[in-house]
């Protein structure tokens, strides 16, 4: 049940941050927008941080807190997105902080608009030696900003910035197209899901050419190069498959969609990893691949030749797309230092 008296709800997932945690916390207590109910799910975090959100609990009643054993990602975001009970939902990474005026700034178009979606942009950052660098990032071209767009419309929406929390979105919307978190183990790539998810369905989407949110991505505990998460995309692609072909008209409207992202994704991963995850991974995508190539839905002549080229080179031979892969890059080396 929606509170009238909560404007956004802001759900943060928490596990072992009590580096980044406290930074992030005053970022969100310090909205220009009071409005808010801030949901802390500590997903069982053998640091600090349930004892930091204690602190912050006791100072700010806007703050609920779910302590609960260590679950992963999928499940600690579903269990915070289903207790919140704003007008709107919004997501903060523990890792990361946000301007003072977003949620006000979101909150504000999105009733404006009476949008399902209102996305920014957003600021990637470093720290080093108490130096931070920071990068502007555009969710989208400048043709988009400031027009309500959904997939039926336009396409290209698909090839927008993938980050969920740069956004606020309207919880009878998420509530009634039933969209969640997958819930596989570990803590990568389970975001994919619930942008693809949210992406197909709005009707009312707006993007706004502002940056609130700064991405941190110097955690070193963010990294996917950890045997028990190279394989997480995949599970996670997975899960996207069976939403896309559970209805007819969905698999015939977005399959090539979601099968382009997830090809250029897997690529993406796979330059990535460690070494010695490579040849596998290449062996377990190519023959994803090779079964995807089987469904009615797709329509491999819809895509540049460039992208089947580099599938069909992985199902036919892993262990050569690897060795010519790794050429091309030590040749890429080679010239840049010979460049210098």
């Amino acid at each position: 049940m929606t509170n009238k008296n909560i404007f956004v709800s802001i759900v943060v997932p928490v596990y072992n941050v009590e580096t980044y945690l406290r930074e992030c916390m005053d970022s969100i207590v310090n909205q220009t927008l009071k409005e808010i109910e801030i949901v802390c799910v500590n997903d069982g975090s053998t640091d600090s941080s349930l004892q930091i959100l204690q602190e912050y609990e006791r100072k700010d009643s806007r703050i609920k807190i779910i302590d609960k054993p260590n679950s992963g990602y999928g499940n600690t975001m579903n269990i915070g997105l289903q207790s919140a009970q704003g007008e709107y939902l919004g997501i903060v990474e523990s890792d990361d902080y946000i301007e003072p005026d977003m949620f006000k700034r979101l909150y504000e178009t999105a009733v404006l608009y009476e949008a399902d979606v209102v996305k920014s942009d957003h600021y990637v950052f470093t720290t080093s030696k108490g130096n931070k660098k920071q990068i502007y990032q555009n969710i989208c071209t400048p043709n988009f900003y400031n027009r309500i767009l959904n997939a039926e419309v336009c396409e290209d929406i698909f090839d927008f910035s993938m980050m969920n929390w740069t956004g606020i979105y309207k919880r009878d919307f998420i509530e009634s197209k039933h969209i969640m978190h997958n819930e596989t183990p570990g803590a990568s790539f389970q975001d994919n899901g619930f942008w693809f998810q949210v992406f197909c369905q709005a009707k009312k989407m707006l993007f706004i050419n502002e940056a609130f949110y700064h991405y941190r991505q110097d955690n070193p505990n963010s990294s996917i190069n950890n045997k028990n998460k190279v394989y997480t995309i995949c599970e996670e692609y997975d899960y996207i498959q069976k939403f896309v072909v559970s209805n007819q008209k969905r698999g015939e409207d977005f399959y090539n969609i979601f099968w382009k992202k997830k090809v250029f994704n897997y690529l993406h991963t796979y330059k990535r990893l460690l070494e010695k995850y490579k040849i596998p991974f290449l062996k377990r995508i190519g023959e994803e691949f090779k079964e995807d190539l089987k469904s009615p839905y797709l329509c491999s002549e819809c895509f540049d030749p460039w992208l089947v080229e580099q599938v069909n080179r992985i199902i036919d031979c892993p262990e050569l797309y690897y060795l010519e892969d790794s050429r091309y890059m030590l040749n890429r080396k080679y010239e840049a230092i010979h460049e210098l």
